[in-house]
């Protein structure tokens, strides 16, 4: 019988490695992510952007959860509303001019359509912009309504959460928010025209869906923040809005450190995202420490006058 030779063996070795790390990337790419084919549809004359209805759910169910819990708090009836009507248009315009200040290139360059600025439903809301500008918002709401701003903020924290984690699937439909390459099955699929897409790396490459990993992290801090901390601890005085910035900040500042995002501002040797995200961490760990000493007990009313709280308890008729 006739013995094949050392090199023929070696080749067969080889070939047969290959074709089992073919395999591998094939099983790899037909578990993956795929992105999705369509980011609109028409009504009629009416585009709809899938991204602006996930941005608009988020909306509505962080301001239904936060008049549930501001009612059960003893605030009015459509006092969240109020001051929703402050904070959405704000935080939509602050989180765009962050964006658009951050991404320069993408929207000032010769023979730009200027327009584009504006295009809010093409993605580019920036978070921190949002919360920022928002925050302005709400703090003129709060004073206009008769409540304490951090009686607001402590209501709205789970629901904020709750909101950027249906935004977060928006960008999934605009292509956008994921990090380097992987080999990890649930990888994201993203194709090679994408402007984000780094160059040299082959078509069918996998990149880490970011997207779906801060949905994840937002929706488990609602449930942490609901769930195990309300109910052990008096998360009032500002002590929720602490966990949120605690929580959202650290997860947004490791995730950011995976990010393919042509941010084009660095502070420090890193990313203004990342640099703003630990800032917000550590605002929020200082906003509890403070808040506990000076509020140790419970919070007794979220109005600022005392007999605000009277005539919202008091019968329609005699109010």
């Amino acid at each position: 019988m006739r013995r094949a030779s050392p090199a023929r063996s070696r080749s067969r070795i080889v070939g047969g490695r290959a074709r089992a790390h073919n395999r591998k990337v094939n099983a790899l790419v037909h578990s993956s992510i795929p992105s999705p084919s369509i980011s609109y549809f028409d009504i009629g004359p009416l585009r709809v952007h899938i991204y602006a209805l996930c941005i608009l759910t988020g909306i509505v169910l962080a301001t239904w959860l936060s008049s549930k819990r501001l009612s059960s708090r003893g605030g009015r009836p459509g006092m969240v509303l109020d001051i929703a009507i402050w904070t959405v248009p704000i935080g939509i315009v602050g989180g765009r001019l962050y964006h658009v200040v951050t991404h320069p290139t993408d929207y000032f360059f010769p023979g730009a359509d200027l327009w584009k600025v504006l295009f809010v439903w093409e993605g580019g809301l920036a978070i921190f912009g949002s919360i920022l500008f928002g925050s302005i918002g709400a703090y003129i709401g709060c004073r206009r309504a008769g409540i304490r701003f951090f009686s607001f903020a402590d209501a709205l924290a789970p629901g904020l959460l709750l909101a950027q984690a249906f935004g977060r699937f928006g960008n999934y439909f605009n292509h956008e928010l994921y990090g380097g390459p992987t080999t990890l099955p649930w990888g994201l699929e993203i194709e090679q025209t994408n402007a984000a897409f780094p160059a040299g790396l082959p078509a069918g490459t996998l990149f880490q869906p970011l997207f779906l990993y801060e949905m994840i992290w937002n929706t488990l801090g609602v449930l942490v923040l609901l769930f195990v901390l309300e109910r052990r601890f008096t998360m009032r005085w500002g002590k929720a809005l602490g966990f949120y910035l605690l929580w959202y900040g650290a997860g947004r500042a490791f995730l950011e450190s995976w990010r393919l995002d042509p941010t084009e501002f660095y502070f420090l040797g890193l990313k203004i995202n990342t640099d703003i995200a630990l800032v917000a961490a550590v605002a929020g760990i200082v906003l509890i420490i403070i808040q506990t000493r000076r509020h140790p007990g419970p919070e007794t009313s979220i109005y600022l006058k005392p007999q605000d709280s009277v005539v919202a308890s008091a019968p329609a008729s005699e109010a």
